[in-house]
């Protein structure tokens, strides 16, 4: 079984640390071959190189990895649960 609160803050954590990876990369390389525009679609409220956008894409980020654990994990231990594979 896993634990609900574990994999809703690792997820949380890692999608927050990607996003700043993600803005880290675009800050090296070209602007042809980085993705802000496509942060800008997919996290509402952000813009590109602003202290406002960067925070808001950061808690987004954090939200949508909760999400992600939220809903992972109950179907996971509702399936575990009903299949047991570890007991015959």
């Amino acid at each position: 079984m896993l634990n609900i609160k574990t994999v809703t803050w690792s997820l949380g954590i890692f999608g927050a640390v990607t996003f700043v990876v993600c803005v880290l990369y675009g800050l090296i390389v070209p602007e042809s071959l980085h993705m802000a525009s496509g942060l800008e679609i997919a996290l509402p409220g952000f813009k590109w190189l602003t202290v406002g956008g960067f925070l808001i894409g950061l808690v987004e980020s954090f939200l949508y990895g909760v999400y992600g654990g939220l809903v992972f994990v109950p179907i996971h231990n509702i399936l575990a649960r009903r299949w047991d594979v570890g007991s015959t």
